[in-house]
């Protein structure tokens, strides 16, 4: 580390930029240099950052690093040009005030050594002194007149021409290491650029996915990120021409202003051609690389961001619970593999049902699901909404319904990334000697149990709830995504004695290799008693022990707050209040009554103030809450179950599964999500679909048209919209609806979808 590294403080830039309070910057700065975690700085010590959110820490820990890589920048670029002998005062202030990564590269552009250019050769030449002669406009007689003085066939000067020529290089490349020049031509990009965008010749009589951009054309500033990287990939596979255009001459007359060119006398007609022959083969290609550089990264942190909110919702949806249930993981051809778990998780019993093998194997499959349910008695049937998926849950809820068990209800489950997890190294540790697919079902078991315990497991990557989110830089992907799993499991808290590796190791200031002794630990001497236990785990510090014991739980545990979210170092505190109130501690924990004669005024103190004791109260009414939303089944039309099955115009009730800068994809039951476009999503304008839809929401929606060759459904959440009912949508670009015909009525799926498939004939009939 170097001198200025150790010197520099980044919080005043850093609050400055953030618009946040420089002492909570400085406290969230120094806490997280001292090894703390941003779940625990959000929840235990808001006193000192004003009670700044997971969100603001994070921002402040990432412009913390920015910050601080910029001034290492600096520091390196002031010692070269020092060792240059070229640093002077003013130079250097203009770079102590630089707070852009960019602009700093400008201004060092002048003293970076440079390969081979034509400049450089025009030097050896010895044109120098001419060059000088043009760039300060004001030359004694005729450039042409003394050009000639440079003519020397041995450098490589053979004419007066040629001496200009070389001149007007070497200012070409003063005006290309001008920062000034460069800042301009990217605002003229920035502000007024257009992308531009056509199809290859090879591909121009091909209908590819990327015809809506075969003739396209919109501002830079405009182009949302969805489109920029649909674009981007285009051209990637050789099938989009894209190219950014600018006003070259408006932009070469304001950079001549810049320069000051004189156009009233024959030097400044040489600088002119200087200054636009270096736009043309040096400013401009550079800066439209850097400008290219520049929006795909702002394009994949919009991305990420999506992805990261679509996330946080699909991990915080509301779990079941804990409670027995059956998984079923639909299959055709191999059969159905069943997984009963209890209410733990923990595999019962597992098997194969056999669906579409004749009405005997059909019949096998009924009696063996009634069963199982009298056997293991599960409170819901979790059936993966992959292919098949529908089928199954008309079986499952016929077999039910034919039963008499009302009690117990069938669930369609986001079975995404549940085939990465089944073949995982996690998977083959929880069930080595079972076969893939049935670790898949008791996976979709166990997701609609707890949605946030089970996809832990899994690479947020796999979950599929992103866009383009293989065009966007895998490691920022990763960073942000790995973060917002770290939070939900701390904002929803572990149980300790229950959780797995996985869960455990994204416990704040856990590692892996923490979680895994902690469960060696659980399976040699049994369940936790205490969060103090912890410290008998090998590798778990006073230090790690306090990051982490405020997010993991213990019912029954020796301390009644070691269920809840109150940190031990509270514990003392609270057994105060007990004392005050005249009641034992185990009275006051879950106690509303009791807990809301608190005063917590009585307790502030140097070290807890008001956010703390708010904190302590809501857990002392509520121990251990779970901040997620109470579960309720999705309910699709038992009449919609394939894409053939939809009609323009019907009414539908989906799920959200994944929200984009575009719009919103909607699972209505039929195997193939619908997209509601953000124009369709109220009766109001959207700018941001986050702002009114979230992944796992239900929504209430229309379709509009339904494409089967392309497999598209278009929907709509307005109710204002006239649609008009009853045609099946077939648009072949999917366009929009199709003109009326008076002679078209809705369609029965084909004949061929029933042949030979007795469970398909069980469905076509209603039974």
């Amino acid at each position: 580390m170097t001198e200025s590294q150790t010197t520099f403080d980044p919080v005043p830039q850093v609050a400055k930029d953030l618009n946040l309070n420089s002492q909570a910057v400085a406290a969230v700065v120094s806490l997280l240099a001292e090894g703390a975690t941003v779940p625990f700085v959000a929840r235990y010590r808001k006193e000192a950052t004003g009670g700044l959110d997971e969100v603001a820490i994070l921002a402040i820990q990432e412009r913390t690093a920015y910050v601080k890589d910029l001034e290492e920048r600096r520091s390196a670029i002031l010692k070269e040009i020092e060792k240059q002998g070229k640093l002077t005062e003013q130079l250097r202030n203009t770079i102590l005030a630089c707070t852009e990564k960019a602009r700093l590269e400008d201004l060092y552009l002048p003293y970076k050594p440079k390969r081979r250019t034509r400049a450089t050769i025009a030097k050896e030449r010895g044109l120098e002194p001419l060059s000088d002669l043009i760039w300060a406009q004001a030359g004694p007689g005729d450039p042409s007149q003394q050009a000639a003085r440079f003519v020397d066939e041995a450098k490589g000067v053979p004419t007066g021409e040629a001496a200009l020529a070389g001149a007007r290089d070497i200012c070409a490349e003063r005006v290309s290491d001008n920062a000034d020049v460069r800042a301009l031509v990217r605002r003229t990009f920035t502000d007024s650029g257009s992308v531009r965008v056509s199809k290859a010749k090879e591909h121009l009589d091909a209908v590819t996915k990327f015809d809506t951009y075969a003739s396209f054309e919109e501002p830079l500033a405009k182009i949302p990120s969805h489109r920029f990287l649909a674009i981007r990939r285009g051209e990637a596979e050789g099938v989009l021409k894209v190219s950014l255009e600018i006003d070259e001459e408006k932009m070469a007359e304001a950079t001549l202003r810049q320069v000051a060119v004189r156009r009233d006398n024959p030097w400044g007609a040489q600088l002119e051609l200087a200054v636009r022959d270096a736009l043309k083969r040096l400013v401009v290609p550079s800066v439209e690389s850097d400008v290219r550089v520049d929006m795909k990264l702002e394009a994949d942190k919009a991305a990420v961001e999506i992805f990261a909110q679509n996330l946080r919702q699909l991990l915080l949806a509301a779990p079941l619970g804990t409670k027995a249930v059956i998984g079923l993981d639909p299959g055709q051809r191999t059969g159905c593999k069943v997984a009963v778990v209890d209410e733990t998780g923990k595999l019962l019993e597992h098997t194969v049902l056999y669906l579409v093998q004749g009405d005997r194997a059909m019949e096998d499959a009924r009696q063996t699901l009634r069963a199982l349910c009298r056997r293991h008695h599960p409170a819901a049937i979790a059936i993966g909404n992959g292919t098949y998926g529908r089928e199954t849950e008309a079986f499952a809820r016929e077999v039910l319904v034919s039963d008499g068990l009302k009690e117990i209800f069938p669930v369609s489950v986001n079975e995404a990334g549940a085939s990465v997890y089944s073949a995982s190294e996690i998977a083959r540790a929880e069930f080595p000697d079972l076969d893939l697919t049935v670790r898949g079902a008791i996976s979709i078991a166990r997701r609609l149990q707890d949605p946030l315990a089970e996809l832990v497991k899994i690479d947020p990557k796999s979950i599929g709830v992103g866009q383009y989110q293989h065009d966007v830089h895998q490691p920022m992907l990763a960073r942000k995504l790995d973060q917002v799993v770290e939070i939900c499991v701390n904002q929803v808290g572990v149980e300790l004695n229950t959780a797995s590796v996985p869960l455990l190791a994204r416990v704040a200031g856990l590692s892996e290799s923490i979680a895994k002794r902690i469960v060696a630990r659980r399976n040699e001497r049994g369940a936790f008693k205490s969060r103090r236990e912890l410290l008998e785990v090998t590798g778990v510090g006073p230090r790690t022990f306090e990051q982490a014991a405020g997010f993991l739980r213990i019912h029954g545990g020796a301390h009644p707050l070691d269920a809840s979210a109150v940190h031990p170092e509270r514990y003392a505190l609270v057994e105060k209040m007990a004392a005050d109130l005249g009641v034992p501690i185990d009275s006051l924990v879950g106690n509303a009554s009791l807990a809301g004669k608190i005063d917590w005024r009585r307790y502030v103190s140097d070290q807890v103030g008001e956010p703390t004791l708010k904190d302590i109260l809501d857990e002392l009414k509520k121990p251990g809450r779970d901040p997620r939303a109470t579960f309720e089944p999705p309910a699709f039309r038992d009449d919609v179950r394939t894409m053939e099955d939809l009609r323009i115009g019907m009414e539908l009730e989906g799920v959200v599964t994944n929200v984009t800068a575009f719009g919103a994809f909607v699972d209505v039951g039929v195997h193939q999500d619908g997209l509601v476009h953000v124009s369709k999503l109220a009766d109001k304008f959207v700018r941001d679909p986050a702002e009114v839809v979230k992944v796992g929401d239900r929504l209430k929606v229309r379709v509009l048209d339904v494409d089967l060759q392309r497999k598209r459904i278009s929907l709509t959440a307005r109710r204002d919209e006239a649609i008009e009912p009853g045609r099946m949508g077939t648009s072949p670009q999917g366009s929009g609806p199709r003109p009326p015909r008076a002679d078209r009525a809705p369609k029965a799926p084909p004949a061929s979808q029933f042949a030979n498939n007795p469970f398909a004939q069980l469905l076509k009939k209603g039974k």
